[in-house]
């Protein structure tokens, strides 16, 4: 990972204390909100001078940016069960626990500050969607060497499909993401996905 920017050379660095305050960072913007969030508000809560700030992150941006890659998961190894159902089985309970492992908190208040900062934007596109998209896609691939579906469908739309439905149950409480969610999501919305991508794909060309 690289180091944050704006971060001064020739000091070492402190790892505890960036932590403590890319924390005091994600903690303000979800109690006040990306608007009214301030370096000075982070210098304050976190016990720490602007200096300090100033010299590891030009902007709140940079400060926040940093801060959500730091609590993005850990990349996963694709799973490999021997079929298309369990893999996604796999993929979508990691997708779950990530989700829940940011809090619907902090989670409602980083999608807020999205609609105020194109840059925020740009990096959950990457994190939400992105990678859950190449993790689906890895598991489309498989299936396909296993001859269980078509080669090349695009990942996208069910990465789409299954990340909306965990927010909507996480950032509403509508209900628990446990197995019995995950087999709902595979089972009623991946799969039939899957099917309908795969039968457009093998439909013969109109051309």
């Amino acid at each position: 990972m690289s180091s944050p920017e704006g971060s001064g050379r020739g000091r070492p660095r402190d790892e505890s204390r960036e932590q403590a305050i890319l924390d005091a960072a994600l903690e303000l913007l979800v109690e006040v909100g990306y608007e009214r969030m301030s370096m000075v508000a982070v210098a304050n809560r976190a016990r720490a001078s602007k200096a300090t700030i100033y010299r590891r992150w030009s902007c709140k941006d940079a400060m926040v940016v940093e801060a959500l890659r730091r609590r993005a998961p850990a990349e996963h190894v694709a799973a490999d069960t021997g079929s298309l159902r369990d893999d996604l089985m796999v993929d979508v309970r990691l997708m779950a626990r990530s989700i829940v492992d940011v809090g619907g908190g902090l989670l409602m208040g980083v999608l807020r500050a999205a609609s105020e900062s194109p840059r925020l934007a740009e990096v959950i596109q990457e994190h939400m969607v992105r990678n859950k998209a190449e993790l689906c896609g890895n598991a489309l691939v498989l299936a396909a060497r296993r001859g269980e579906i078509p080669a090349d469908l695009d990942a996208v739309p069910l990465a789409e499909a299954i990340l909306s439905m965990i927010l909507t149950r996480q950032m509403f409480g509508v209900g628990p993401l446990d197995e019995r969610f995950v087999t709902h999501v595979v089972d009623d919305v991946a799969m039939p996905l899957i099917a309908g991508l795969a039968a457009r794909a093998s439909a013969p060309s109109n051309v």
